[in-house]
This record gives structure tokens, sequence and C-alpha cells, in this order.
């Protein structure tokens, strides 16, 4: 489900709990609408309340650290990407066809990553492109001292590339709990028909707690967006490898 989907359905589930509490509190009898019961009930809500609010900070936290984490492994990629042709153009002309090679792979990736959410095979021939260059540095045959320097570094920067694109593939693939995601909805929701409960029915109230609700089901579909960061609306920008790209060749 797509994160607008979700936090459209949390919201549903969130305001109609209000709407819910309303409801219920025409159809209740009078004692259970007495002060003694109303704190009672606004006592378990706060209770309720701080949970939810603890573990939103939280989701709110890891998918935060996620999203930094998955950008800085990107910024890391992209230099080590100019780094790498740079060292295969201090070997010589002979690495011309592994600059070329790798300007390919990366020019593919860059397409892939921004433009559609790429599966595991095209993440594959992705990583085997860059076995391939492996094997093509590999078939280099140095002349001096000098260039079989160059060529060792060369390998250990394309083994520390391969490493950091399936690195950053695996971490495609997270997302926010399910259990801990409807655990938190039922919670918010049993808070809001808790609101609604004993709350007057005007407009002022009825668009407070339209607000609260639009205003949680955002939080969610903050978090579930940072969970995505090459497709959705908070994207990891795509000028650090579009920047190390033009850079490769020269």
């Amino acid at each position: 489900m797509s994160p607008i989907a979700t936090s459209l359905l949390v919201f549903v589930c969130v305001f109609g709990g209000a709407l819910f509490g309303m409801l219920l509190r025409s159809r209740l009898p009078e004692h259970h609408l007495s002060a003694e019961s109303q704190r009672i009930v606004n006592l378990g809500a706060g209770i309720i309340g701080t949970m939810a609010a603890l573990v939103l900070g939280l989701l709110v936290a890891s998918a935060k650290g996620s999203y930094d984490a998955q950008s800085d492994e990107m910024m890391d990629f992209s230099s080590r990407i100019v780094l790498l042709d740079r060292v295969l153009a201090h070997y010589g002309p002979e690495a011309k066809d592994a600059r070329d090679l790798l300007r390919d792979v990366v020019a593919r990736m860059v397409d892939r990553m921004w433009v559609e959410r790429s599966g595991y095979s095209e993440s594959k021939r992705i990583v085997t492109g860059g076995e391939v260059m492996y094997d093509k540095i590999q078939e280099l045959s140095p002349r001096d001292e000098a260039q079989r320097l160059i060529k060792t570094q060369a390998l250990n920067l394309v083994l520390a590339l391969s490493q950091t694109r399936w690195l950053m593939f695996e971490q495609r693939g997270r997302s926010i709990s399910a259990p801990l995601l409807m655990m938190l909805v039922f919670w918010l929701t049993i808070n809001f028909v808790s609101f609604g409960l004993f709350a007057p029915r005007n407009g002022t109230v009825i668009t407070t707690l339209l607000l609260c609700a639009v205003a949680v089901s955002g939080a969610i579909f903050l978090i579930l967006e940072m969970y995505e960061p090459y497709t959705g609306l908070i994207h990891i920008s795509s000028a650090p490898a579009r920047s190390a790209l033009e850079q490769l060749g020269r």
C-alpha cells in the first residue's frame, strides 16, 4: 500500500473514531457520562496517548535515521565513483574500456533509482556490471610499479563501491513494521474516541478534531515517505550522482 493510501486509512480510522465517540455519547445512559466516568476515561486516554506519542516519536527518529543513512551512502558512493575514474585515468589509456564501462553502469543506476523502483533483477544487473568492471581492471597488465599500485587501488575502490551498492539496495527494502503501525493506529483511534465521547457537538470541536486527525495521518505519511527515499515526495537528491556522472571520462 502506498504512503498516501496508508495515511488516508489512518485518517479515516482516527477521525472516524472521534465521530463514533460523539455518536456513542448520545446512546449511553447519563450515568456513564458523569464527572467520575469522564475522569477515568481521560486518565486512560492520557496513558494511551503517552504511549502513542513515544512510539510515534521513535518511528519518526528511526525513519529519519534510515533516510539520513541512505543519503550519506549516496554521497559517499558518488565521491568514490569520481575517485575511481580519476585513478583509472592516471593508469593510462589502457584503462579506457574500464572507464567507459564505469560511466555506463553509473548512468543506468542513476536513471533507474530516480525514475522507478528498481527490483532485485535490475539491481543485480547493476552490480553484475560492477563485477564485469572488476574483471576488466583485473585484466590490466601493469608495466611498472606505479601502474601496479594504481591497479590495486582501483580494485579496492570497485569492491567498496559494490559493497555500498548492495547495502543501498538492501536498505531500500526497509519499511515500518506493520504490526507496530496497526497498534499505533489502534491506540490513536481509542484516544480520539475518548475525545469525541465527552466533546460538545459544534463546528469548532469537529474542526479541531479534524485538524488533529490530519496532523496524525500526516506524521504517518512522512514516516512512510522517508522509508522510500528515491521515489517519494521526500526524496534524496540525485544531484551528487548526476554531478559525479558528468565528471566521468574527463
